[in-house]
Order: structure tokens, then C-alpha cells, then sequence
């Protein structure tokens, strides 16, 4: 078990924890850039999980990333978020990284 630890970093929040195989940080993006940075942090290739909150907090979708999700096994995901874009202005990013 490892101790949990919060630390700014150029306006996300990066939760580490001590002794484990990832990290999770929190990003602000607005409904429009929403799919679009989803699919830049696809394309990183070191994330395993997304989740997108809407300004109450509250989870819209979860995106868990495998190693062998690509191009059509997307599509659907992709549907969603725009359908979610629409609905409001902010959102909140939560990605699950590996650690490297």
C-alpha cells in the first residue's frame, strides 16, 4: 500500500502513489476541444483509463484503454463524446497513466 501524495503541475492535479505502476492527473478542457484531446491522449499510448466529469464532478463516461484498442473499436467512443461535448461548455479530464 502506498501513501498518496497531490502535486500541482501547470494547472492539473497529479495524484501520485507511492510504490504503484501509475498516475492520475485532472485537466480542464472545454466541450469543444473535448474529443480532440481524448484522441491526442489515445494516440500518447501510455494511458490506460480516461474519464470525463462534468463541472458538478460527476463521471459521463469511463474509457478504459487496452494495448490492442485502435482505429474502429473507437468509433463508438468517439460518437459518445461528441454527443457529450454538446451538452455543456467544461469538462474535467481524469487519465490514468502508466508510469514510465
Amino acid at each position: 500500500m502506498g501513501v498518496l501524495g497531490s502535486v500541482g503541475v501547470l494547472g492539473s492535479v497529479i495524484q501520485l502513489g507511492v510504490g504503484m505502476s501509475e498516475h492520475t492527473e485532472e485537466m480542464k478542457v472545454s466541450g469543444e476541444g473535448l474529443v480532440a484531446k481524448v484522441k491526442e491522449l489515445v494516440r500518447e499510448g501510455n494511458v490506460r483509463r480516461i474519464k470525463v466529469k462534468n463541472a458538478d464532478g460527476r463521471a459521463l463516461i469511463e474509457i478504459p484503454l487496452t494495448v490492442g484498442v485502435v482505429g474502429v473499436a473507437l468509433i463508438p467512443i468517439w460518437v459518445a463524446l461528441g454527443a457529450i461535448a454538446a451538452l455543456a461548455a467544461d469538462y474535467t479530464l481524469e487519465i490514468e497513466r502508466k508510469a514510465s
